[in-house]
């Protein structure tokens, strides 16, 4: 039988009349057919199998190589930033030690408070009280804050106050409470808490 008969009979072949279990009886074309169908579906089974599979391997490794990449980017980018940065990096150790510098250790404390009390008979005020509070132990430092009663009038508190700021230990005022004494005196009363700060020691409970 030549190969154009059996395409023939191919071309003849009505699927609705055939009978898959005489299979081994077809006519050669249909065999053929048969064949050829099977053929198909082994062919479309592999490249899902396989095929697919690799794709979605390849997706896999050229999201790992943008990972990569990314990742090359920023240690490029560190590398290249490095010296600048060791540079910022002594920057800010100078500044660090500048303000540690400024904060009061326990031996300094009595001074700083007789610093206060100068600064404040300077200004020409009376000192009534000046007096350490009860220590509060933060995450990274302690603050030791001052009571301080004065009598004088505002210029006099204006003057003590500026010389506090300008003081080269860390002093901030908080909660001002000035008032009028009863007895009929032109002299103010000042009630100011200041905060200082010391450097929390290793091993220091808060």
């Amino acid at each position: 039988m030549g190969l154009q008969e059996v395409l023939k009979q191919a071309g003849e072949l009505d699927f609705n009349d055939i009978d898959f279990s005489r299979a081994g009886v077809w006519p050669l074309a249909g065999r053929i057919t048969l064949l050829l169908l099977i053929a198909v579906v082994l062919i479309g089974l592999s490249y899902f199998a396989l095929i697919q599979g690799r794709n979605q391997q390849l997706e896999v490794a050229v999201n790992q190589e943008r990972e990569l990449f990314s990742k090359f980017e920023k240690v490029s980018f560190s590398a290249a930033n490095l010296e600048a940065f060791r540079e910022q990096l002594k920057t800010m150790e100078s500044s660090f030690e500048v303000l540690l510098n400024q904060l009061p250790k326990d031996t300094e404390v009595p001074g700083l408070l007789e610093d206060i009390d100068e600064f404040g008979r300077g200004s020409g005020l009376t000192i009534q009280k000046i007096g350490l509070e009860e220590e509060q132990v933060g995450e990274y430092y302690v603050e030791l804050p001052i009571r301080i009663e004065v009598q004088g009038g505002y210029h006099e508190f204006g003057s003590f106050i500026s010389g506090i700021a300008g003081m080269p230990r860390i002093v901030t005022l908080h909660d001002f409470d000035i008032v009028a004494p009863n007895n009929g005196s032109a002299l103010l009363n000042m009630v100011v808490n200041a905060k200082t700060y010391r450097y929390k020691e290793l091993g220091e409970e808060g």
